[in-house]
């Protein structure tokens, strides 16, 4: 059924008809108090991003989009296309009308979304297109992962590929009859057709049989939510499963250069921390060997930023030299974490010193005043007389500029450390990297290694300075919950494995801005920006929010974040729980539910919310020592496990399963005196033991109060007036010791 629909849908674009000539645009001048408004909303700071200017230098259009928090849509806000935001304004206009949408779906800081709207949507012969045949939405994809996950549902059946921006033709009620990437303003010489030709050919086909583009779009509808509907189920899967998309990871793995299969390459956390979960639970060498050669190549890339720590969201090339420049909150805050992971378990301080550079880089550019973490920086910066964006140049650097910043020696020096050369990799430009070791560069300039970690180590430094004379990437201010959820674990992690107070202090600050603004009545928001909440909080919210808090109970021991934790397992069971499945749909039962209700399964970029779901019901299982949380794990794991015999797009849901199939340690220290469990806790974050919980209390009304909620508690004690663990498994306790030593070993046991 879908090939077929495939076809119609191809045969409508050959076959459509030319549109004759479409009246010109005209600004619309509804729009001109509510610009008043949105200017005031928006501070003094704000300026309008765009070409078409009045005589006085005033944006020439204004639309809908104005009004919007998303910095994605307001830079959208002065195109010449009538836009809408998402909602049923714009559907019920579209079937007043008697006209298709034209959905375009991205994100602020995605270089080709800001390439289509250069191209085509401040064009106004393409805007006059649509403004004549379309009514046309604008979607921030990160505002909507719910709709923008149906529609890329879309893009996936008909081209095999996804990717933003996202462009998307529907009938009046939402249901898509094409989908695909980004497309250019003209026709390619190979016959490839642009955007014109694409909207006026399916306008075309729209007016002249709407009943048959109706009934193609019904049918693909119906083909994506059969797809997205539950599967069957299964038994729970077991160690095999998990072995096998190891060796399926194996066939795919660069031995070379790290990472899986060639151009372009990701970061996959949740893919490594799987080989290192594998590791630990099988001794294995070659995941082990697998992960850590991928996260050295990485932090030695271009991926990492060599002089202010984070990482670029992908690379285009297979050696780590070419990224895709934009930083994710939600990429740096999940490779934070797991290079403290790679620390435990290897003892190798490059992952130690890469997982702290990249929390400062979180803490530095993208800390809010309100303490919680904005959700990105551009890929573009504006260059030039003419001001235009240009991917990457804030980054770049060509030998000239290092040598004009550092001197003569230390500049020719550093261009060797860093593989900066005349023709570079990006317009002309280099990336850096350290992809050479300090021995064979220092070898090669005859001077001894010491020598030149200084020069680097100084050098990086001057360099950082003179880049921050640049014009800097914009960065979006939307402070996302789930990825707040995924910075507050990252942080907390940090702080326990790094010894760092600091860092749990910005956990702290992340968690209290969420818990006091974007949580009301129970429910969470989606996001917040300009002072106000907005969208309905979906499964990542509430999933990825509970993970950090969870996190962040074990670090600080507060029972504060442990009682948030649960209130937001009872709310995600009582509004996006599936009774049939066992597993977690999107959107809240009460919520928008758009094409059709997903139960997501796939770990991408982010991992599924079904997977992290079922993390955080095992670990709260093993905390409150209640069952019925593991079974409710159990069950998700169950109703997914067809996804997790995929391998790749389910890593993080086989973390689970390891968790699960795994004798997880309950450990408990108890101490006579706050802080006097130090010693005990500064040999735990020596060892990697994914599958535990924590517990720490001080004799007395402490542990009185935390006993009430935490039975691990019971009949502990501090022995002797020290601090005393007691690691456990399914209850049963291995003897009680004060010995930082032996608790280390009963730790490793595990």
């Amino acid at each position: 059924m879908m090939k077929r629909v495939v076809v119609l849908l191809m045969m409508s674009m050959a076959s459509g008809a030319q549109s004759a000539p479409l009246p010109g645009v005209t600004a619309d001048a509804a729009m001109s108090k509510r610009l008043d408004l949105a200017r005031k909303a928006l501070g003094p700071g704000y300026v309008a991003r765009t070409r078409h200017r009045a005589a006085d230098g005033s944006p020439k259009y204004t639309n809908r989009l104005v009004l919007e928090a998303s910095p994605y849509l307001q830079q959208h806000a002065h195109n010449p296309v009538n836009w809408y935001p998402w909602g049923p304004e714009a559907f019920e206009r579209a079937a007043a009308e008697g006209k298709p949408v034209f959905l375009s779906i991205g994100y602020s800081t995605c270089h080709w979304c800001h390439v289509m709207e250069v191209e085509s949507f401040e064009d106004e012969a393409i805007a006059t297109l649509l403004n004549t045949r379309f009514i046309s939405i604008k979607v921030d994809r990160e505002e909507h992962p719910d709709i923008d996950a149906q529609y890329m549902s879309a893009v996936h059946a008909l081209t095999g590929r996804g990717g933003w921006p996202m462009t998307v033709l529907t009938i009046p009620n939402g249901q898509p009859f094409f989908a695909a990437t980004y497309l250019p303003p003209q026709d390619g010489p190979d016959g490839s057709r642009g955007l014109p030709t694409v909207l006026t050919r399916l306008a075309d086909a729209y007016r002249e049989e709407p009943a048959r583009v109706v009934e193609l779009a019904s049918q693909l509808t119906a083909e994506l939510s059969r797809a997205a509907a539950a599967p069957a189920g299964g038994p729970l899967p077991t160690a095999t499963v998990i072995d096998a998309a190891v060796t399926s990871l194996a066939s795919a793995f660069d031995p070379v250069n790290g990472g899986f299969g060639q151009a372009p390459k990701f970061p996959e956390p949740a893919t490594l921390e799987l080989l290192l979960r594998h590791y630990r639970r099988t001794r294995d060498e070659k995941s082990l060997a697998m992960a850590t050669t991928t996260l050295e190549a990485m932090a030695r890339g271009a991926l990492f930023d060599q002089l202010g720590g984070g990482f670029h969201r992908y690379n285009t090339d297979s050696k780590w030299r070419v990224p895709h420049f934009e930083k994710m909150l939600y990429d740096n805050a999940q490779l934070a974490t797991l290079y403290l992971d790679a620390y435990q378990l290897t003892a190798n301080p490059e992952f130690a010193v890469t997982a702290h550079e990249t929390l400062s880089f979180l803490d530095r550019e993208l800390r809010s005043p309100e303490g919680a973490f904005f959700g990105a920086l551009d890929a573009d910066s504006l260059v030039g007389k003419g001001r235009e964006l240009h991917e990457g140049a804030f980054y770049t650097w060509t030998p000239a500029e290092l040598v004009s910043a550092l001197g003569p020696s230390v500049g020719a020096h550093l261009t060797r450390t860093l593989g900066v050369t005349a023709t570079g990799q990006v317009d002309g430009r280099s990336t850096l990297d350290r992809g050479t070791r300090l021995e064979v560069v220092a070898a090669e300039l005859g001077i001894s290694v010491e020598v030149l970690r200084r020069e680097l180590d100084a050098g990086r430094a001057r360099l950082l300075a003179a880049r921050a004379r640049r014009p800097r990437p914009a960065r979006d201010e939307k402070i996302i919950t789930a990825w707040n959820g995924l910075a507050i674990s990252a942080f907390a992690r940090g702080a326990i494995v790094l010894e760092d107070p600091a860092l749990g202090q910005r956990a702290v600050a992340a968690a209290e801005f969420v818990a006091t603004t974007l949580l009301r009545d129970g429910r969470l928001a989606r996001s917040w920006r300009l002072g106000r909440a907005t969208g309905a909080g979906t499964l990542e919210d509430y999933a990825f929010l509970e993970q950090g808090l969870l996190d962040l109970h074990e670090a600080t021991q507060s029972m504060r974040w442990l009682e948030l934790a649960v209130g937001l397992q009872s709310k995600l069971d009582e509004l996006f729980l599936d009774p049939v499945s066992g597993a977690y749909f999107r959107v809240a039962s009460d919520g928008q539910q758009g094409l059709f209700r997903e139960l997501p399964d796939v770990d991408g970029a982010e991992p599924s919310g079904n997977s992290v779901a079922a993390l955080n019901l095992l670990r709260l299982a093993e905390l409150v020592g209640d069952s019925r949380l593991k079974d409710r794990a159990l069950g998700v794991l169950r109703a997914q496990a067809t996804a997790a015999h995929r391998g790749f797009g389910a890593a993080k849901l086989l973390c689970a399963v390891d968790f699960a199939i795994d004798t997880p340690s309950q450990v408990v220290i108890v101490e006579s005196t706050a802080g006097a469990s130090a010693g005990l806790l500064a040999a735990m974050r020596t060892v990697y033991a994914p599958n535990h919980v924590l517990v720490v209390a001080t004799q007395g009304e402490d542990q009185r109060r935390k006993q009430a909620v935490l039975s691990l508690l019971e009949g502990r004690s501090a022995r002797k007036g020290l601090a005393t663990a007691y690691v456990c498994r399914h209850r049963t306790c291995a003897l009680p010791t004060s010995d930082p030593a032996v608790f280390r070993g009963q730790l490793e046991g595990n």
